[in-house]
């Protein structure tokens, strides 16, 4: 599923899939680059013991991450993303030759650094299905990081910074209003600007760089392409809320933590504030976790009142039923050659001498 590339284009398969599984449903934090994640506690999001998934540019400036996707071109990223090796970065197959910005370092060259291939025949019914597949291919990174977080093992998943729409800024809104123009909350960008232009609202006085609320980082696009982004974050969560029975049956659970988000429509929404208190409940709070007596004394910390523990082995369960262990990954030329010619099934062949 997951793999290194060298220079040489020789592949390393990696294991990760699950790896980050537990014996409850563990959490990841996804966190996306909309304007919102400046009002969050963002420091708290770093903080708290759940990793952070980031996409593209999300998070610059507030929070590094833990986990790191894009879709988009090796180019538009930081050069601090992909030589920081505390980061896991998981991308296409296809960057793996590309070169670092700013650097002569190839992407697969990065520290931490793994690839997978893309799927672009996963439909809403088999999303997040067998982990033989790649990942899903709907040219969406979002959608990337959700397939990929789940393989990873993370069966719960905190959305921040993804309002999944482009809002028009507020001096825009306070003068439509004056030409009898509402703008809906969560309402397309093309619908509200093509009322705008029919009441004949003078948009092109307001400044081209600041008519829309992209994100939270230093960026902007004019506004016929963040009409289209608008348009494209409309359709995946369409995606995504087509797909919510496939999510079920495989144990995902989705939760918005982005206030007026057009996902919150179809997941459930939470304040941050409540999440961070699960999590830590349901991890500790590092911050306030005791050392004191944890070398010296003998303690056993249990929880308070539980009942007898005891392992049991699988009824009629032995080391000698235990599957085998696969055979190791073959790493040279010859040694792959010869797993080959080995599986090739031997087919006996008689010869009539009688013509």
């Amino acid at each position: 599923m997951f793999f290194r590339i060298s220079t040489d284009g020789l592949e390393t398969p990696v294991s990760l899939t699950g790896a980050y599984s537990g014996a409850t449903r563990t959490s990841c934090w996804i966190v996306g680059g909309g304007p919102s994640l400046r009002q969050l506690p963002c420091d708290q999001i770093a903080a708290s013991p759940a990793p952070k998934f980031c996409v593209n540019l999300a998070g610059h400036g507030l929070l590094r991450p833990t986990f790191w996707t894009a879709y988009d071109p090796t180019t538009r990223f930081q050069r601090s993303t992909y030589l920081d090796g505390s980061i896991l970065k998981l991308l296409p197959r296809g960057r793996a030759m590309d070169v670092v910005p700013g650097t002569t370092v190839k992407v697969c060259d990065s520290p931490n650094t793994v690839f997978f291939d893309r799927d672009k025949t996963i439909g809403f019914r088999d999303f997040l299905g067998g982990e033989f597949r790649g990942v899903t291919d709907w040219q969406d990174s979002l959608i990337q990081a959700i397939d990929i977080a789940y393989r990873l093992g993370f069966r719960v998943l905190y959305l921040a910074g993804c309002e999944m729409h482009v809002r028009p800024c507020q001096d825009w809104v306070e003068l439509s209003q004056q030409f009898g123009v509402n703008y809906q909350p969560r309402e397309l960008l093309r619908d509200f600007q093509q009322r705008c232009l029919q009441q004949q609202v003078p948009i092109q006085q307001l400044d081209p760089e600041k008519q829309t609320q992209q994100y939270h980082f230093e960026e902007s696009k004019p506004l016929a392409a963040a009409i289209q982004t608008d348009l494209h974050y409309f359709r995946v969560a369409q995606y995504l809320r087509l797909s919510r029975k496939a999510m079920t049956l495989a144990g995902l659970e989705l939760i918005s933590v982005t206030p007026d988000s057009r996902l919150n429509d179809y997941f459930r929404y939470e304040p941050v504030a409540l999440v961070l208190s699960r999590i830590q409940s349901e991890i500790g709070n590092p911050a306030n976790e005791p050392t004191r007596g944890l070398y010296t004394e003998q303690v056993l910390r249990t929880p308070e009142g539980l009942g007898p523990m005891r392992d049991f082995k699988p009824h009629n369960w032995s080391r000698d039923s235990a599957p085998a262990k696969p055979a190791p990954f073959p790493r040279t030329r010859e040694q792959r050659l010869s797993r080959v010619a080995n599986a090739v099934r031997e087919i006996p062949v008689s010869i009539r001498e009688d013509g």
